[in-house]
């Protein structure tokens, strides 16, 4: 019996539904949600921010005392420079400004991710070392793409969909002359790491490291080592945490 009529639509229906199944698995993998969510930004910005007033950056990789940062965009006008940061996210969101964890809460489970206004920080002050400029002038701003709705009060920099606009313009006087803005905006070129496949290898890596509790820290602010030590009294007797070398003469404190 030949059962080629019956076999030939199948495989039809086959060499089509497992490539898509694997498109949309890559999808799903939070480099790909990342990536789609900065396109998102990218492109509201180009429509709705003057290309001549905000000139922009993105994906800028610069050198820290710890390794690497790497910020998502930065838009440099007369009115400051907006560093923001991109969350593809959807469900509920809940953080404030205090907490170093936020929450997601999606389809009745709960996920933990860095409060984004810290990670921010980190970007400001690698901008502002790289630089050379005032830190009043760096501004940090949140944008939540995704469909994802806030169940906690936010600050005006965190915002959704296209709320990043609105923030950013909400700044109208000028610190900066045209020139100060090309001159800024050479210097991050020049400052910045090469937008090339070895240097987000390199930054990878680098965060798998901070991240390696057992791996060895530098201090971030100036890149002395950062040593495990113990809590002698109080409360918190006996409790470890990394201190910097020159501790306590130089508080530098990070959770364990």
């Amino acid at each position: 019996m030949d059962f080629s009529p019956i076999i030939a639509p199948l495989w039809t229906t086959v060499s089509w539904l497992i490539p898509l199944m694997l498109v949309i698995g890559l999808l799903q993998t939070p480099w790909a949600k990342g990536y789609i969510g900065e396109l998102v930004v990218r492109l509201v910005a180009r429509i709705k921010l003057d290309q001549h007033t905000y000139r922009r950056l993105h994906n800028v990789t610069l050198n820290t005392p710890d390794g690497t940062t790497q910020i998502d965009h930065v838009f440099l006008s007369p009115y400051g420079i907006f560093v923001l940061e991109t969350k593809n996210m959807r469900g509920w969101i809940f953080g404030s400004e205090k907490q170093a964890q936020w929450t997601q809460r999606l389809y009745q489970r709960s996920f933990k991710f860095q409060n984004p206004l810290r990670q921010n920080y980190k970007h400001l002050k690698a901008l502002e070392a790289t630089l050379g400029i005032n830190p009043e002038h760096l501004h940090s701003v949140i944008s939540f793409v995704g469909g994802s709705c806030f169940k906690t009060a936010m600050l005006a920099n965190v915002t959704q969909s296209i709320g990043f606009i609105r923030y950013i313009q909400s700044f109208q006087q000028p610190v900066f002359s045209a020139a100060e803005v090309d001159a800024l905006l050479r210097a991050l070129q020049t400052g910045r790491r090469a937008p090339t496949l070895a240097t987000h290898r390199e930054h990878v890596q680098n965060l798998k490291r901070r991240s390696d509790p057992t791996a060895e820290r530098l201090c971030p602010k100036c890149g002395s080592a950062l040593l495990i030590r113990t809590v002698k009294s109080g409360a918190k007797a006996g409790q470890q945490f990394w201190g910097g070398s020159a501790f306590p003469k130089r508080r530098i404190m990070q959770s364990l």
